[in-house]
């Protein structure tokens, strides 16, 4: 490694994370099931803990904290709510496109640990990974359940 502290990468991750955030924000207000609720929160407080672990090395990447947004995720966002609104089942059509932003996640952490990281980097990254791991397989599950 040329660099010990330089950083690749983790800025867009918390980009989809915060993008998550805000999808599952909205899918919260849309879903009436209080069980589909409470799971859609949790994996909200995963994401800000996640953009937490990651956040100083958003800092050493770019020097300063990452607060946007993926614009995928927004789109994505976006195109839920005109289907949903056109569909019978919009706990299954939400469950189904956080299921996708889940994919993302884990792409983007994934694309991350590529890269020749500071241990310290690594470290975080794969922790974050088996937490968003766990809540894609949670999402995966509530997707078949609700089709």
């Amino acid at each position: 490694m040329s660099n010990p502290n330089h950083v690749e990468k983790v800025s867009s991750i918390i980009k989809v994370l915060n993008g998550g955030i805000e999808f599952y924000s909205d899918a919260t207000e849309k879903v009436e099931s209080q069980s589909i609720k409470t799971v859609l929160q949790q994996m909200i407080n995963d994401k800000q803990a996640a953009i937490t672990t990651l956040q100083p090395f958003a800092v050493a990447e770019k020097g300063e904290h990452e607060d946007d947004s993926a614009v995928a995720v927004d789109i994505r966002n976006m195109y839920t709510k005109i289907i949903s609104s056109l569909t019978s089942n919009s706990h299954h059509t939400f469950v189904s496109q956080l299921e996708e932003v889940e994919d993302k996640i884990l792409a983007e952490l994934r694309d991350a640990l590529k890269e020749d990281q500071p241990a310290a980097c690594t470290m975080a990254l794969n922790k974050v990974l088996t937490d968003m791991k766990r809540n894609h397989d949670q999402m995966r599950a509530l997707q078949k359940s609700t089709a």
